[in-house]
């Protein structure tokens, strides 16, 4: 009896979902994502927000771009992902496409259908991939853990009422209990 092979995938059948499909492609497989509910997308607004006018007062070049957006990491085609909240400080690495190469820092808000890929999946992606921070805002559990992959250092959580320091940004803290008011 013969082996039944699992298809591969690749960014074709990413590109060639019906409007408004979103999906992920990771190692040949696709992960298709549920919509968002109001208050994760309160969460990725309030973030993108002030992100943003953190930026522009203090004169930065840094492009802060919401989901869904593409991010090709590893500057290839093999891995596209759609993180909730991307900034990028390398504008080479932006065309009409999205994103070639790792973002300097990622959020993703976690849904219930995205639990493992965002704690684990994930965490190893944009690890391996050169992003320098990378959060996970866990709105079911009121916490936010912290990846600071320059210094190497273990995750950090925090609870949503406590100040949180952007790593790549000096004198820039963000309260999350603050964006859900």
């Amino acid at each position: 009896m013969a082996l039944t092979q699992e298809k591969t995938y690749t960014i074709d059948d990413i590109y060639a979902l019906p409007d408004g499909e979103r999906a992920e492609l990771i190692d040949g497989q696709i992960y298709y994502m549920a919509p968002p509910n109001f208050r994760h997308q309160k969460l990725v607004s309030g973030l993108t927000h002030l992100l943003i006018q953190y930026i522009k007062t203090k004169g930065g070049g840094c492009e802060v771009i919401p989901a869904p957006f593409a991010v090709l990491l590893n500057a290839d085609e093999n891995i596209y992902v759609e993180p909730d909240v991307s900034v990028i400080c390398d504008k080479s690495k932006l065309d009409d496409r999205g994103c070639n190469g790792a973002p300097d820092f990622i959020i993703e808000i976690v849904s219930p259908s995205s639990r493992r890929m965002d704690y684990s999946t994930k965490m190893t992606l944009y690890s391996d991939a050169g992003v320098r921070e990378y959060w996970i805002v866990d709105p079911e559990k009121e916490r936010t853990t912290v990846y600071h992959y320059e210094e190497d250092a273990a995750p950090v959580i925090f609870s949503f009422d406590h100040d949180i320091a952007v790593g790549i940004y000096k004198n820039l803290e963000i309260r999350i209990s603050e964006l859900l008011g």
